[in-house]
């Protein structure tokens, strides 16, 4: 009677041996470290140190008797880079981060550049009409604070 089974044979379990998971593990980490993965990888990185992931950051709204106070929290962040923009009912606040990377190599033969530009804002709406002139801000170890002050209108009795 046959059988439809291979003939068991012992030499057929190759074990692998550490030198090929060693040769493995250089092949890859060779790969990795080679354009363009490399390149992706840094660029991943990037993304997850950059201080806003996801192109948003922290702002709080406080409410006293006579004024709101705007913080907004921007680490990393030159006053340079900070924009203000006022409408009637609303404040906006913008950062712009423009970069250029140039890699050169022997007699200066071109090999790389990167430009990159990136903004962020958030716009704040606010129940009253801001006076621009009133508005003051400020910006110290990061954090960005604005200053809008109400607008009282004419109380007006009503007649009976």
């Amino acid at each position: 009677m046959m059988s439809n089974m291979p003939p068991s044979d012992q030499n057929n379990n190759k074990k692998l041996k550490p030198e090929q998971f060693r040769d493995f593990f250089r092949t890859m980490n060779d790969f990795i470290h080679e354009k363009p993965v490399k390149g992706v990888l840094q660029s991943i990185d990037e993304f997850f140190s950059s201080p806003f992931p996801g192109g948003a950051f922290p702002i709080q709204v406080r409410e006293s008797e006579d004024k709101y106070i705007i913080t907004a929290e921007l680490p990393g962040v030159k006053k340079e880079q900070i924009r203000l923009n006022i409408l009637p009912n609303q404040l906006t606040i913008s950062i712009e981060n423009n970069e250029s990377e140039t890699t050169e190599g022997l007699n200066n033969h071109f090999f790389q550049k990167r430009i990159s530009h990136e903004r962020l804002s958030r716009t704040i709406p606010l129940p009253v009409v801001i006076n621009e002139k009133m508005v003051k801000a400020s910006y110290r170890d990061g954090l960005l604070t604005i200053t809008v002050p109400m607008l009282r209108g004419k109380t007006i009795n009503i007649e009976d």
